[in-house]
């Protein structure tokens, strides 16, 4: 019995160990609850229930009503993203579960996973960043002066959000750092002879910084039933965005005190070349935030065509008459769908290639006109709230797509499963041979 009762404790370690990688890679609460439950009923244990929260996972087992239940907690320690270390973990859970692997193999695996340091140097992750500031920036029309500002702008963002963790500094102020530092760059330029629109510096460091914002997974919780999880999740997201919004302001009252004023904005004209030119750009700047948030370089082609498609979708239905929220969300359900039929292609899960995918779609725009107009003295609160609607119906639209997807796959793997011939090697399907 002891014995047994060591078994199952080892079970539910390992699934705690796999749930906490997955919520710290932005997974939503009905994932990390499921792929627990699937690690513990794969090492044998049965009867498990699960609660997820922000910052604990639990998992109790009780096998009947007149024997002690075991109880194990684990505290979550946020860290920053690192899609290599959620695409090994979620191979050696499919792995287990396959019954390729067994506890123990799978214990060490994933010990190994989280113990070993990032395969990727740290100035490699910083020229990455600057190059998703490019990207955004070529989104937004920029030329090669303001892209080239945007680059060093995000490297100076990353040095900021790599250095105040450091002195334990919240992540509101982080945010706000990394707004004020954007701004102030862009305040610089203003006042030298480059011709350059600052306006587009100071949203591509915007976008790079909402990219860090769980938006979508506090969305995802919401409507999967956890809302205790959403709600944590929503109220960081928040916070997150008041931080970025509060610095963008600072530096905003900092050019006005200079005499320098940084309220206006041109897009781009919209014509064949420069659909293609925010098309690239799109891509460019997902494919950097996968890179730099260490995907391996398989994923970055699916990225960024992912990425190419939902900007596509965005320019085609914001020409219309529908808005640029509901173009959002229809480019959101696009990407969302095709990510999750796409990915098992790539052999990563969707996650990997939904969260870059959308970044150029992210409402950096919007906020900065509504700060901009807020800071002339002018009524910007409905730029803010558009901003605000246009990341929900982002958030809700990827959600929304993977469901549409689902049966499609679905469907698709039943035809190939007809039309394929007898096998010459390796399982038609497997199966679970092992286990307590």
């Amino acid at each position: 019995m002891t014995e047994r009762r060591g078994e199952v404790y080892e079970a539910l370690d390992l699934a705690l160990r796999i749930g906490e990688v997955l919520l710290l890679s932005g997974a939503g609460a009905a994932d990390v609850t499921a792929a627990m439950l699937a690690v513990t009923e794969a090492c044998g244990v049965r009867h498990v229930s699960a609660d997820v929260t922000f910052v604990d996972l639990s998992l109790r087992h009780q096998p009947a009503s007149d024997v002690p239940a075991a109880l194990q907690v684990r505290r979550v320690t946020w860290r920053p993203v690192d899609y290599a270390e959620l695409i090994e973990v979620d191979e050696t859970v499919n792995s287990l579960v396959a019954g390729d692997i067994n506890r123990g193999e799978a214990r060490d695996q994933v010990a190994r996973i989280v113990s070993t340091g990032r395969h990727r140097h740290r100035w490699a992750v910083t020229v990455g960043w600057g190059a998703m500031g490019t990207g955004v920036a070529l989104t937004l029309g920029g030329s090669l002066v303001v892209c080239l500002l945007a680059f060093l702008t995000a490297c100076a963002i990353d040095g900021t959000q790599l250095l105040l963790p450091l002195h334990r500094i919240p992540t509101f102020y982080q945010h706000a750092a990394g707004g004020l530092v954007a701004t102030l760059i862009a305040v610089t330029a203003s006042v030298t002879e480059l011709d350059v629109d600052p306006s587009r510096v100071v949203t591509a460091g915007i976008v790079m910084l909402l990219a860090g914002v769980g938006i979508m997974g506090a969305t995802q919780d919401a409507l999967t039933g956890f809302p205790v999880t959403a709600s944590a999740r929503l109220i960081d997201a928040v916070l997150n965005t008041a931080g970025i919004i509060a610095g963008v302001a600072a530096g905003l009252t900092v050019g006005d005190l200079l005499g320098v004023g940084l309220t206006t904005f041109t897009p781009g004209a919209a014509g064949l070349a420069e659909v293609g030119v925010t098309v690239f750009g799109a891509a460019l700047a997902a494919g950097a935030f996968a890179f730099a948030s260490y995907a391996p370089p398989r994923s970055l082609v699916a990225v960024a065509l992912v990425a190419a498609l939902g900007q596509g979708v965005l320019l085609a239905v914001d020409s219309s008459e529908v808005g640029r929220t509901w173009g959002s969300a229809v480019a959101a359900v696009t990407v969302g769908a095709v990510c999750y039929l796409v990915a098992g292609r790539f052999r990563v899960p969707p996650l990997v290639v939904v969260v870059p995918a959308i970044v150029p779609l992210l409402p950096g725009l919007d906020i900065y006109r509504g700060l901009a107009l807020i800071a002339d003295g002018k009524d910007g609160v409905l730029e803010l709230a558009s901003a605000l609607a246009t990341a929900l119906a982002l958030a809700a639209g990827v959600i929304l797509g993977q469901y549409l997807a689902r049966p499609l796959k679905r469907e698709a793997r039943r035809l190939e499963t007809r039309l394929a011939g007898p096998r010459m090697v390796g399982p038609f399907r497997h199966r679970r041979t092992d286990g307590m």
